[in-house]
């Protein structure tokens, strides 16, 4: 039976954020889009594409919210696309994480996400899929807001290119096979 998702990459907008590691969460979206040919339209609370798999609808947001702000598109897209909550999927950045690293998660905290924390708060639940992608903790001491805006160095660029196109894989799989067999089949790899 087919269904429908919300796929959504959380980022800022603005020039001075594109492909910072705060925006992998756009980037990875942005991949996904194009590697089906898809294309991203202007529409309320954000830039949208909708994409056909396999008979399944989905619907990628990159929220024009600002990151803190997030849950508001999150949770109109989801009314307005009568997306049921297991098939919302966000895709985000972790600094918990190694650099280039992939979590899928069907529930958690926000952590010290603010994105994660807004979606949370207007969703009302912590009980939604998210894939984190994780870019380091290679910053000093107060230097965390720094790093999060900043780019990948051009010796990370290569690897973060192809785990990129993996964790656009984890999102086709997600729709495809569910959470818990892509969870087992992606995580740690």
């Amino acid at each position: 039976m087919p269904q429908k998702f919300l796929i959504v990459g959380l980022g800022n907008i603005g020039k001075e954020y594109e492909h910072t590691h705060h925006n992998v969460g756009f980037d990875i979206v942005e991949k996904l889009v194009n590697e089906a040919n898809g294309e991203f339209r202007s529409e309320r609370y954000g830039q949208v594409a909708e994409l056909k798999l396999k008979g399944n609808t989905l619907v990628v947001l990159q929220p024009n919210t600002y990151m803190n702000l997030s849950g508001e598109a999150v949770r109109y897209w989801a009314q307005k696309e009568k997306v049921a909550l297991e098939n919302i999927l966000i895709v985000v950045d972790d600094l918990a994480i190694p650099a280039g690293a992939i979590r899928l998660k069907g529930k958690g905290s926000p952590g010290g996400h603010n994105g994660l924390k807004n979606i949370s708060l207007l969703l009302g639940t912590d009980n939604y899929a998210r894939l984190r992608f994780g870019i380091g903790s290679n910053f000093s001491r107060g230097g965390q807001v720094d790093f999060v805006l900043s780019g990948w160095s051009d010796e990370e660029k290569p690897m973060i290119d192809e785990r990129m196109k993996l964790a656009a894989e984890v999102v086709r799989q997600f729709c495809l096979q569910g959470l818990e067999k892509t969870m087992t089949q992606y995580n740690n790899k």
